[in-house]
């Protein structure tokens, strides 16, 4: 198995993370504000860029930094890591691969990839949510691993899976529109140009891989962050039984397109971090994988 296929891909989704982590910040305020439901507050992502800033300073749209690097270096190693590992072991039996085959490769490393990546994903979302909470009801983690240590403490370990089955979904249906996208629109530029590894045809491949990625992973990216910042009412009772009674009731209270709340905002964020994520990969896959062909 080769170690450059999972250090690239970790690398590069911690690089594209440094870059977009603000984004993500004010992708899951618009999530909360459309679950809160509250009239007359504005879902509006330069509206909550400047509550944000005003309350909270430019660190606001960093709260969790340490969490989400450690997300992408469990959850891209594993997913970025394991699909590239795949494909060019199939590519070298074959000579090439097959969409079916690659939609079956990303589906499978995604779904690895959600598993590892689950607990510190978790905390991401709570360090992003804490400041929407009332004051008696916020966490206040110091750090990613007290974090980790309060949770398993407080709420027992299988806490840290909260939320896994729309994870697993959302690295799921990201992993098929990212990546699957990104090689296919790939191979087939590189069919009608007649010329391979061309810096505007990698471009173009992630730009429409942001796109496909973005719209199939949003729903799950939305009950996820519902499930996994969730706390009790004031009966004891949890807001949401599962995925399933989060999609319902998401529908009763924002309608259908309510799932999509706040795609544009999800786009530039997750669209952008795939045409990094994947073209950094791409770059030191070419520049620095000494058994690369």
């Amino acid at each position: 198995m080769s170690f450059y296929d999972f250090l690239f891909g970790g690398l590069s989704g911690m690089v594209a993370t440094s870059c977009i982590q603000p984004l993500d910040t004010l992708k899951v305020r618009i999530q909360l504000v459309g679950e809160a439901g509250v009239k007359g507050q504005s879902s509006s992502p330069f509206s909550l860029a400047r509550s944000i800033y005003g309350a909270e300073g430019i660190k606001g749209f960093y709260k969790g930094i340490d969490s989400a690097l450690f997300r992408q270096a469990t959850y891209s190693t594993a997913r970025l890591g394991l699909y590239k590992y795949l494909y060019n072991k199939r590519t070298e039996q074959k000579g090439s691969v097959s969409f079916k085959e690659k939609a079956i490769i990303s589906l499978f490393a995604g779904f690895v990839g959600s598993l590892i990546g689950n607990p510190s994903d978790l905390v991401l979302v709570r360090f992003q949510s804490d400041s929407t909470l009332p004051a008696h009801l916020k966490r206040n983690y110091k750090h990613v691993f007290d974090a980790f240590g309060r949770i398993v403490k407080e709420e027992g370990l299988y806490t840290l899976w909260r939320g896994s089955t729309p994870t697993i979904l959302r690295a799921m249906s990201m992993n098929l529109g990212m990546l699957v996208t990104f090689d296919e629109v790939k191979e087939r530029l590189d069919k009608v140009r007649e010329k391979k590894n061309m810096t505007s045809t990698k471009i173009i491949s992630s730009f429409v891989a942001g796109i496909a990625c973005s719209l199939l992973s949003l729903p799950f990216d939305n009950a996820k962050t519902k499930l996994q910042k969730m706390v009790k009412n004031p009966d004891g009772s949890m807001p949401y039984k599962n995925i399933g009674d989060v999609i319902i009731k998401s529908v009763k209270k924002e309608g259908f397109l309510g799932l999509w709340i706040g795609y544009g905002t999800y786009y530039v964020r997750v669209g952008n971090h795939a045409m990094i994520a994947l073209l950094t990969q791409d770059f030191l896959q070419m520049n620095y994988n000494p058994n690369r062909k």
